[in-house]
């Protein structure tokens, strides 16, 4: 039998994963995998470094939202773990997941089976901290910190939508100033996104041809505009329309720096971030994943 290492959030999502956690080891074990569950708490990092280090694992599954899949990447790609991730998705808007193909518990469970791997890019902040599929700058960024708990059990990504909705007339811009493999770029901004794949922010295709597997890393920024015009570029990302407005500058990089002299919240898939300001490079074809054979 092959082992796994099954790395936790007993409350993300409403406390999915303990009431599905029989029926995922049964899949597994039918299939010839032997897996390890490991109940993610504050702290775990050196508990979860050491096991993954140990050599007994074939590969690790990681189920909670973006932060917790990005510390457990992060683990693996600190210290050169080469083992495979497999990702059972349990957070609110779970956008790595949506990145690779994956919607459900049982899609995820069969993907992680069939041990088809996709060799995916991964971003790197200040050659400190990996991202898998954002990181992101700008008021709006607050919106996931301050939406009710209740209100994203009950709604998913869409509680963020109405929160981020009642807050266009209270966001303020900020000075940016970001040179993208050479190409400058200076002024006023209400956000900015930088994107590994389709998804970001539970706002699906908000880049129709992102790759994850390409090298590069996909930049959103939004210009300073009025409250009608941002809150038409909300409803067009809604509406899955292309982000086509005079307000939104979108290129691609392998690297880029980025700095204000203002103050900007920040975040990396999902959780808060201080690194700033930042240098960006995009690796290629660093994490090793399971996933659907056609993206």
């Amino acid at each position: 039998m092959r082992n796994a290492l099954f790395v936790y959030n007993p409350v993300s999502g409403g406390h999915k994963i303990p009431n599905e956690l029989d029926y995922i080891l049964a899949s597994f074990q039918k299939n010839g995998i032997l897996v390890q569950p490991y109940r993610l708490e504050d702290g775990e990092r050196e508990n979860i470094t050491h096991l993954l280090e140990s050599g007994i694992y074939d590969f690790v599954i990681a189920s909670s939202g973006d932060g917790t899949i990005n510390s457990v990447a992060n683990i693996l790609l600190d210290k050169k773990i080469e083992v495979p991730i497999g990702i059972i998705p349990s957070g609110t808007c779970n956008d790595f997941a949506k990145c690779i193909g994956i919607n459900s518990l049982q899609e995820s469970i069969d993907i992680i089976i069939d041990g088809k791997i996709l060799e995916c890019d991964v971003g790197i902040i200040n050659n400190s901290q990996y991202f898998l599929s954002t990181f992101a700058g700008g008021n709006l960024v607050d919106v996931s910190f301050s939406t009710n708990s209740d209100l994203k059990k009950n709604f998913g990504p869409f509680a963020y939508y109405l929160k981020g909705l009642s807050e266009v007339a209270n966001i303020k811009s900020f000075d940016l100033q970001l040179n993208a493999d050479g190409q400058s770029i200076e002024g006023k901004f209400l956000l900015f996104l930088i994107v590994n794949g389709r998804q970001a922010a539970g706002f699906p295709n908000l880049v129709n041809d992102a790759d994850l597997t390409d090298g590069f890393m996909d930049i959103i920024l939004v210009k300073k505009c009025s409250n009608i015009n941002l809150a038409s570029i909300f409803f067009k990302v809604l509406s899955k329309e292309s982000v086509n407005d005079k307000n939104v500058i979108m290129l691609k990089a392998k690297n880029c720096d980025i700095s204000s002299k203002s103050h900007i919240a920040l975040t990396i898939d999902g959780e808060k971030s201080e690194l700033f300001p930042a240098k960006i490079e995009f690796k290629n074809k660093v994490l090793k994943v399971f996933a659907p054979l056609k993206l």
